[in-house]
């Protein structure tokens, strides 16, 4: 793959950096709170070869909104956070919004010529809980759905909201055991709870803390080739 061939676009909805011409699959990537489309960015040489072929890497930024669980500051978030546990009240409405955010970013992306199976949806923290939580949803097959170091939302719903066209969708989910924001348990619980659906989960621990490291960045691109292979 050519340097001269990558094409990177930025806009305010989102960032795009595309790894050839004419890409035939997508990964729209959900950054975390308070980060924005430029968080992953620097990441996707890291995740092709010059063999593979031309990805669109999509990186939207999330509305600005104030954030209860930073004390009311704006800033931008997929959803409110009121607490990081299973028994404060979650931002339904919020949620839900953001779920229709991604639906038109897929939607989009079928516009461009590139079909739903060949689209991965994917986010870390906050956006990894938004990628679970959409993708799980979503009427239409997708190539991947992966979510690092987070957690699941509206857990109780999932069983009745979630579409039986991802149901075979492989799933990545990652987590540091030294997790100081979103505790591991939170992880394992998503995995366990997908698991519990028969859905087919890779599960990865790493020793790191709220992050992502190089072991990590290695097996997502391994993952990746897989799904779009």
């Amino acid at each position: 793959m050519e340097a001269a061939a990558w094409e990177t676009r930025v806009s305010r909805e989102a960032i795009e950096v595309e790894t050839g011409r004419a890409p035939q699959a997508a990964i729209i990537w959900l950054h975390g709170l308070g980060a924005d489309g430029h968080d992953f960015e620097p990441l996707v040489p890291q995740f092709v070869q010059p063999a593979d072929p031309a990805l669109r890497f999509v990186f939207p930024n999330a509305p600005m909104r104030p954030v209860t669980l930073n004390g009311g500051y704006a800033m931008r978030a997929w959803y409110d956070i009121v607490a990081l546990d299973r028994r404060t009240a979650e931002d339904a409405a919020g949620i839900r919004a953001s779920q229709s955010i991604i639906t038109s970013l897929v939607r989009r992306e079928n516009e461009r010529g590139i079909r739903t199976a060949r689209i991965v949806l994917a986010g870390f923290s906050q956006g990894g809980a938004m990628a679970l939580y959409a993708g799980t949803r979503y009427p239409e097959r997708l190539a991947g759905i992966m979510g690092l170091s987070c957690y699941q939302l509206l857990a109780e719903s999932l069983a009745a909201e979630r579409s039986a066209a991802n149901q075979s969708t492989p799933v990545f989910l990652a987590h540091g055991s030294q997790d100081p924001v979103v505790a591991p348990a939170l992880g394992l619980a998503a995995c366990r709870q997908l698991q519990g659906l028969s859905y087919a989960v890779e599960w990865h621990e790493y020793s790191m803390p709220h992050s992502v490291i190089p072991q990590e960045v290695v097996d997502i691109a391994a993952w990746l080739r897989r799904v779009l292979a």
